[in-house]
């Protein structure tokens, strides 16, 4: 996590301006692209063939933002790796980088294009934002030369950085973050030196910025809203869905409730790798989103927001589960693996009803009515209370009511797309050790429930009314981040059990290649 001398540094940093919102609503704009790929990401490209490139998916952006503009959106969002790609080693990705200052210099490229060499990417967004009177947010690649003054400076005497770009309404360069937590793969970036918290102010509202993976982690995504106070994030990400509780528009439209801001994604379109899933969504409710496996094209979304946080009060995630007894139902607790997690089960086998699962500090609480109990179709509560360690380590508690992908209950955690259940009513609940709850309905073929569930105080998140879809599942998605580095306080059991360590290299390896694919 960030120490309290990193935030005081940051807080230098960051501009010191007086937090005044002239504007009381914003037009937010995000954009589904769908990226044009090089042909190759192994072997080296010229300057020349790398700005080609990136020129064609300008133009698409440049289609996008015109129109978000036009439609009177005041900010744009566009994706991670959406003017180049991905699968980059560092020599291929370099001729795609461009060196990217520090904002403070207060330079507009439009106006001053080779004031910091040649970056004829940034000259462009920041004509695309300064013509269109936009804030345009981009995600491109920073370099930075060191030397070997600097004991970390990589061999080839230069840091990469995968960087999101902010520039406002003028063309001037406003922010810059470079991404902290990589993503399997992304070894053609270095990692910064330390968290970046970044944010830029508008006129309407405190905007904070990361990146993807960054999300699943403290820093900075927790800090820019606890510490830093943001109104709403951008987020740029490359994200590949994988269900039951990961798939791209649900999980972000959970976070924004657990965090209490809005929440502007902009996602790869690119189906082949199960990526799709854009949205705008505000801590109440979502307020536009696009979920898209069939065709090809980008889609641009854009909606209204409120330009202030949102105070939905003080959730004490484990209040009223803590306060009731557990249900009894005699049913058999079952494990089954959930995105390599196990999970405790219990199958749902009335069409109403109240149960209780456990695993270890968590208790899930569910009460439940389904329209009907169809034969062809199960349902389980699960509980997980465990560390995650495939594509990343992190610690989590998760209380779901999912759809098994067969009436086997060896499947219930596999990845499910559609079903037939319709539920009148749930209510969901766990005795979770942690604040940073995120509340998750996701119902058939992918579609989110606008307005058709609340979260109350004492950490119940419930149904207002029947889900106008069958129900995929119903989560409370806990992180206890100061757990997440548990491994490292084992490190002499796992030296002492080398086989387990290689069980567990074994799987990431397996899961990056299923990646690739």
């Amino acid at each position: 996590m960030i120490t309290p001398q990193l935030l005081a540094y940051v807080a230098i940093s960051v501009s010191c301006i007086l937090k005044v919102s002239s504007l009381d609503t914003f037009i937010a704009a995000v954009y589904e692209h769908a990226v044009i790929l090089p042909n190759t990401t192994l072997i080296p490209v010229s300057r020349e063939e790398a700005l080609a490139l990136m020129n064609r998916n300008l133009d698409l952006l440049e289609g996008a933002i015109t129109s978000a503009a036009k439609q009177g959106a005041h900010i744009i969002v566009t994706p991670e790796d959406g003017i180049y790609g991905w699968n980059f080693n560092r020599e291929t990705i370099y001729p795609y980088l461009e060196d990217i200052p520090d904002p403070r210099v207060n330079w507009i490229p439009c106006n001053y294009p080779n004031r910091f060499g040649h970056t004829p990417v940034q000259e462009r967004l920041s004509c695309l934002a300064k013509h269109n009177s936009i804030y345009v947010v981009a995600n491109i690649g920073d370099k930075k030369p060191c030397n070997a003054s600097d004991p970390q400076c990589p061999p080839d005497g230069r840091y990469q950085y995968n960087t999101d770009v902010v520039f406002d309404s003028q063309g001037k360069l406003v922010a810059r973050y470079h991404k902290y937590n990589l993503f399997m793969g992304e070894n053609q970036f270095n990692v910064p030196k330390k968290p970046e918290v970044v944010t830029f102010d508008t006129i309407f509202g405190r905007f904070g910025i990361f990146t993807c993976f960054d999300i699943l982690f403290h820093d900075p995504a927790v800090t820019l809203v606890k510490d830093f106070h943001v109104d709403t994030i951008v987020f740029p990400t490359a994200w590949m869905n994988v269900l039951p509780h990961l798939s791209a528009i649900e999980f972000h439209s959970a976070w924004a409730v657990g965090m209490g801001v809005n929440f502007l994604a902009a996602n790869i379109h690119h189906p082949h790798k199960r990526m799709t899933g854009s949205g705008i969504y505000a801590p109440d409710s979502p307020r536009a989103f696009h979920y898209d496996m069939k065709t090809k094209e980008g889609k641009l979304l854009i909606s209204r927001l409120n330009s202030s946080s949102y105070d939905p009060g003080v959730v004490n995630w484990a209040s009223y589960a803590s306060s009731i007894k557990a249900f009894s139902t005699g049913n058999q607790e079952f494990k089954s693996t959930v995105f390599f997690d196990e999970f405790t089960f219990l199958e749902l086998t009335r069409v109403t009803g109240n149960y209780t699962v456990c695993q270890k500090e968590l208790c899930c609480h569910l009460s439940y009515k389904m329209s009907e109990k169809k034969p062809d179709e199960v349902y389980a509560l699960g509980a997980f209370d465990g560390l995650h360690i495939v594509e990343g380590s992190y610690y989590l508690q998760i209380c779901t009511l999912l759809k098994c992908k067969t009436p086997d209950l060896r499947t219930c955690g596999d990845a499910v797309e559609s079903a037939s259940t319709r539920f009148e009513m749930f209510s969901l609940s766990g005795t979770f050790g942690t604040q940073y709850v995120f509340p998750e309905v996701l119902l058939s073929d992918s579609q989110l429930a606008p307005g058709e569930f609340q979260v109350l105080r004492d950490g119940r998140l419930f149904s207002v009314k029947p889900p106008s879809g069958p129900v995929l599942t119903v989560t409370l998605f806990g992180r206890l981040y100061e757990k997440d580095w548990i491994l490292k306080a084992s490190s002499d059991l796992r030296a002492q059990a080398p086989g387990v360590m290689l069980v567990v290299i074994a799987l990431t390896v397996c899961s990056f290649s299923w990646f690739l694919e």
